[in-house]
């Protein structure tokens, strides 16, 4: 009986420490700029001409160095994949996109870890 019970508390421990290493994204928004590492807007509808945008993202979790991934898209088409580290278990990071006046539409940004699974999906549209 003890063995067993020495089991399951083995199992709730792993368990536990392996739902630590998951990454949770607490915080993502499309933004015009990033001011003293927080972003200064968080746009749904971004207007036609807007040359530069940011993919903001504060990510908890991470119990050792890690990556993610912002993946930008335009009416499903893929346009940037952008590699960003994550050093610390409270972690804020961005990526940029330049956007061409003809890139209008629904657009997205799949958040992804390090493995390319999927984390957030951001998406806003450009009109």
């Amino acid at each position: 009986m003890k063995y067993r019970t020495g089991l399951l508390v083995l199992l709730f421990i792993l368990i536990g420490v392996a739902s630590g290493w998951a990454l949770d994204v607490v915080d993502a928004s499309i933004t015009t700029r990033i001011v003293n590492r927080e972003p200064l807007d968080s746009l749904n509808t971004v207007p036609a001409g807007t040359e530069q945008l940011y993919c903001f993202t504060r990510v908890n979790g991470a119990t050792d160095d890690t990556w993610i991934t912002h993946v930008w898209y335009c009416e499903d088409q893929e346009l940037a994949r952008v590699r960003l580290p994550v050093r610390s278990s409270n972690w804020r990071t961005w990526s940029s996109k330049r956007i061409l006046p003809q890139w209008k539409g629904a657009w997205r940004v799949e958040v992804l870890d390090e493995n390319g699974e999927p984390l957030l999906i951001v998406p806003f549209s450009i009109f």
